[in-house]
């Protein structure tokens, strides 16, 4: 145990922002680097050394939470980075990015402000880059043995560096122009800034992975003659088919798909553009959808100089506290602040949009609203709740339906698709066709980060028995878990 009373006389700190006016002025992370450092040892001290860690059930990596935060307490950051890779291939990412539901977990949270397991995690691994302790681990032996996989978000990067640390010959496939999915082009700078991709890359490289930018399977290289030319074929594609809006005016210029605002704001920190084709600069900008992509866009307009950001949510606003039926250790539905939030905006809940109205060029000008309330399955409008508000760019944030079927991978490869359009697989993560598995929302549907991880790694294990007969590689979830809730 770290500190036996450290939970009774430590009091919960996290993170500490950059103020919001300096903040939004730059596309840093926005947190104080170096914040942490003061305060991490004493906060890793108020884990309780479960008995039953129950923050092992929140993480689907079953990351050894109680067993980092002591090595963290002790200033042993060595053994503590160890005992996170064991189960994590890539804690900057998660530690930056997760919602933690490792946290809303935590034994302590039953009456007490939870351990910043998150701050801890990201504190680990940024001690180990700066201290040259996360070095390439290539295999002792080649397996002789050749597999691609498609999509290098990171259940994709999890499964390849698996596969290629057992020996195996890995190509990852791409069809955006830089490694990362949407690591790189879905997440906006002030949360994870690039450069942990690109040192995370630069490892897999020297430990043997082969990367493949620009280039689609479907379109580019057809599926099935993809196939042919590997022993094995991992789909970490994602869930990239956007739900749209189809509502009047939905044609109207200036309103678009969250997915196509994004990355180009990416694109400028990479130096692709000095400016973003879609830009918030000087309008009043609407995003449609409450949730973490939402308030990317959110965040994203505050720095290109929005006159006003307002995000609409069709759900009523959570609680702030935890819900009665949505007990400790499950992962509760309350209000969240996200810094993006606390730079500004409006936020509406129980809101749904009509239609939308244009100028005589053909943009759209206004928004249409009305109150809804959930009646008979179904959200209902309220009559005499309508309302009309600026909108001069529109996001559309509402989720994910599932897999792309339109570059041609579903048909040509012959794959089984679930209820929820997403591919179908077996307790190994395999497809209906022998060779072709799947990991990540490609087959889980829209999840998150360490959900992701956790499947790359997963279907590793799956691929690696095909083709050796045995594996010794960690499977972490079965394809039918799911999240700790209600």
């Amino acid at each position: 145990m770290a500190d036996p009373k450290g939970f009774l006389t430590t009091g919960r700190e996290v993170a500490e922002t950059r103020p919001v006016d300096e903040r939004v002025r730059d596309w840093n992370e926005v947190y104080v680097p170096g914040s942490l450092l003061p305060v991490i040892s004493k906060q890793a001290g108020r884990c309780m050394d479960c008995g039953i860690p129950f923050c092992h059930s929140g993480c689907p990596l079953g990351n050894l939470i109680p067993e980092w935060n002591d090595y963290a307490y002790r200033g042993d950051w060595t053994a503590a980075s160890e005992r996170l890779h064991a189960t994590n291939n890539f804690p900057e990412f998660t530690g930056r990015l997760c919602p933690a539901p490792c946290e809303t977990a935590c034994v302590l949270g039953i009456n007490q402000p939870a351990v910043t397991i998150k701050n801890v995690e990201v504190t680990i691994i940024d001690k180990a880059w700066e201290a040259g302790a996360v070095t390439p681990q290539p295999p002792e032996r080649l397996s002789g043995k050749t597999v691609a996989v498609i999509g290098s978000g990171p259940a994709g990067l999890a499964a390849a560096q698996q596969l290629t640390r057992a020996g195996h010959t890995v190509a990852v496939y791409e069809r955006a122009d830089r490694i990362g999915g949407l690591l790189r082009y879905g997440i906006p700078e002030f949360k994870m800034e690039k450069r942990h991709i690109n040192r995370r890359v630069e490892q897999m490289r020297a430990e043997g992975t082969k990367f493949r930018t620009g280039v689609e399977i479907g379109r580019d290289i057809d599926g099935a003659k993809l196939r042919k030319r590997y022993d094995a074929v991992v789909i970490a594609a994602g869930a990239t088919t956007a739900r749209d809006l189809p509502v009047p005016g939905r044609e109207l210029a200036g309103i678009h798909q969250a997915m196509d605002y994004l990355p180009l704001a990416n694109k400028v920190q990479e130096g692709d553009y000095v400016a973003p084709p879609i830009s918030a600069e000087g309008k009043h900008v609407v995003v449609i959808g409450g949730g973490d992509t939402g308030a990317d866009c959110v965040g994203t307009a505050h720095r290109q100089g929005a006159a006003s950001v307002t995000q609409l949510e069709i759900m009523p606003r959570p609680s702030d506290e935890r819900p009665e039926g949505q007990p400790w250790p499950t992962y509760p539905m309350t209000y969240k602040v996200t810094s993006a939030h606390e730079e500004g905006g409006e936020r509406v809940y129980a809101v749904s949009t009509t239609h939308f109205e244009g100028d005589a060029e053909g943009n759209v000008a206004f928004l249409h609203l009305v109150e809804v309330k959930f009646a008979d399955g179904g959200f209902k409008p309220v009559p005499g709740t309508e309302k009309k508000i600026p909108a001069e760019l529109v996001t559309l944030a509402m989720g994910f339906t599932g897999v792309d079927r339109e570059n041609g991978l579903v048909e040509q490869l012959g794959l089984e698709l679930d209820a929820r359009g997403n591919v179908a697989r077996d307790a190994d993560y395999a497809t209906s066709v022998p060779g072709v598995f799947v990991a990540g929302d490609a087959g889980r549907g829209q999840s998150l980060i360490v959900w992701a991880i956790a499947e790359g790694r997963s279907a590793a294990r799956g691929v690696d028995r095909m083709l050796t007969g045995t594996s010794e590689l960690p499977a972490p979830i079965r394809p039918t878990d799911r999240a700790l809730t209600v």
